[in-house]
């Protein structure tokens, strides 16, 4: 019996020869979005790591040492108590706190009230362009420049009773001596101008950048309709000016608040409570005695974030009202 086998007719070939292997498929979307996000996720995490490192975890550790009662024994056997918001009230029941509180207030308000004043008006005179300005304006740096311990001694020296310069040419003009860092009337008053000096050379530097923006056309309009030079200051400059001054007045308050340097080199917060700030206060709680208390100097440290914060959330607010006019 024979066997007939039956072939099968061969797929025809393309005229342009053998099938070859196409490009190979694209990722599809998904796969496309899921590594958008890995690469924005690896240059986000660093910048995350940092914040919570730096600030999220030594916040957190300050918010916990002011609702416990740590001691140094504390410390070292992790053992303690939980105590809520007692060292608040202990805090706000000290006779230091009013003092402090009131120092803090009088050295941040007229400090950065001199400062912005000296800076705008120093500003608005080196950007005249005269010869010469861009090298008194590099002299004006030089305070911001040199560290906060030269800064403190340089003007502790200055203000000595005995052989300060600033009581030698007072004497020279025929006034008494002052004693500025012994004398509970002048030691706020002492450490203020100090402080005022360092900082005019920052608010000169950011609102002299924010001139920089304004157009000259302006000036110019101002001047043919016969502007005289305070006109232009208070219509044109000092308007437009508003965004760069409200950010200056901010990381000034917000510097400010925390100024512990020059205070505790020229009158470590003395005579008495007289130039004690809560910066001060906070360290001599927690450090300036042979029994610290940390817990009550965590929190007068939670008080001043505490004030820098609502002064943050006052100017997000007044930004987004200027935003939306």
């Amino acid at each position: 019996m024979s066997t007939t086998i039956i072939e099968r007719p061969e797929a025809p070939v393309p005229a342009g020869g053998p099938a070859t292997a196409g490009p190979p498929a694209r990722p599809t979307v998904k796969k496309r979005f899921r590594a958008e996000q890995l690469t924005a996720w690896a240059f986000i995490l660093p910048v995350v790591a940092y914040l919570v490192i730096f600030y999220a975890y030594p916040l957190y550790r300050n918010v916990d040492l002011s609702l416990r009662d740590y001691t140094v024994r504390s410390f070292i056997d992790g053992n303690a108590p939980f105590v809520g918001f007692q060292n608040f009230v202990d805090v706000f029941q000290d006779p230091t706190f009013g003092p402090a509180l009131r120092n803090t207030l009088l050295f941040t308000g007229v400090s950065i009230a001199f400062q912005f004043s000296f800076g705008m008006a120093l500003a608005v005179f080196f950007f005249q362009n005269f010869r010469l300005s861009s090298t008194l304006r590099a002299l004006f740096l030089v305070p911001w420049l040199l560290p906060l311990i030269v800064s403190a001694s340089t003007w502790s020296w200055m203000m000595n009773s005995d052989s300060g310069v600033i009581n030698s040419v007072i004497h020279g003009i025929g006034g008494a001596p002052v004693n500025w860092l012994t004398s509970p009337q002048w030691a706020l008053v002492a450490v203020i101008i100090a402080n005022v000096w360092i900082g005019i050379p920052f608010n000169l530097v950011i609102l002299y950048s924010g001139l920089q923006n304004i157009p000259g056309d302006i000036y110019e309009a101002a001047a043919l309709d016969g502007a005289n030079a305070w006109q232009k200051f208070w219509r044109i400059t000092f308007p437009l000016l508003k965004p760069v001054s409200a950010i200056t007045i901010l990381l000034g308050l917000v510097y400010t608040l925390k100024v512990f340097d020059i205070i505790w080199i020229m009158t470590k917060g003395g005579p008495g409570n007289a130039s004690t700030t809560f910066a001060i206060w906070s360290y001599q709680l927690g450090f300036g005695s042979t029994l610290p208390n940390f817990s009550p100097a965590a929190a007068v440290g939670n008080l001043l974030i505490v004030i820098a914060l609502i002064f943050g959330f006052l100017y997000l607010r007044v930004q987004r009202k200027q935003a939306q006019q």
